[in-house]
């Protein structure tokens, strides 16, 4: 049981209903006890819970290429974390229960070093995905010791295989290695530059998705 020492607007101490009182470096105070509910899942948590949980599986195995992609955006929160809010708020479609990444938005990486230009991939050689470029290292904010950062995401097996400081912006292409448990497999490519000294990121680029031989 609470007590009221000064009426009603003051020195409340304790529970009165759902009106609870105390007193904090000499401040009365009150606050309102939430109402409890019943059922919780509503259709909006539900599908926000959908949401969390399609956008989670995307980043999780993907978690390497964003701790260095989101770096400039881990500001009192993980890199993680911010790729997390980015991905929900911006690259999440389809109708619920039923809700996708879409790949086009669901960037891995964000900053504003120059990004690829005319990007492509080769994956005909059995365990191996070939990623190409054209050197556009004096546009922009570009560097000709940009290096690349390539990713072959496989999500039938929640894995990926990524290079993170790559070949240099002026080489032009670079080959990744993939398991042979690949072979068959639809995967998902994606790339993006970093500076040298790691300071800056280009947006990441999704270049499509392919079998793996």
């Amino acid at each position: 049981m609470g007590k009221i020492a000064q009426g009603i607007l003051g020195g409340l101490s304790g529970k009165v209903g759902n009106v609870i009182g105390g007193n904090w470096k000499g401040i009365d105070y009150l606050r309102i006890k939430p109402s409890s509910v019943a059922n919780p899942r509503t259709e909006g948590q539900v599908n926000q819970r959908n949401k969390f949980t399609v956008t989670l599986e995307y980043l999780q195995p993907n978690l390497a290429f964003v701790q260095k992609g989101y770096k400039n955006y881990a500001v009192k929160m993980t890199q993680f974390n911010a790729a997390m809010s980015y991905v929900l708020n911006n690259a999440i479609t389809g109708i619920a229960p039923n809700f996708t990444v879409d790949y086009t938005l669901a960037l891995l990486s964000r900053g504003n070093l120059s990004g690829v230009l005319n990007p492509g991939t080769d994956l005909a050689t059995p365990g191996e995905v070939t990623f190409t470029w054209d050197d556009n290292s004096l546009e922009g904010n570009a560097n000709p010791t940009d290096k690349a950062m390539l990713l072959v995401y496989n999500p039938s097996k929640n894995e990926s295989i990524s290079q993170l400081e790559g070949a240099d912006r002026t080489v032009g292409t670079e080959t990744l290695i993939i398991p042979s448990t690949y072979a068959g497999d639809t995967v998902e490519l994606f790339m993006a530059f970093i500076e040298a000294d790691g300071s800056r990121v280009s947006n990441s680029v999704y270049l499509g998705s392919g079998t793996a031989s």
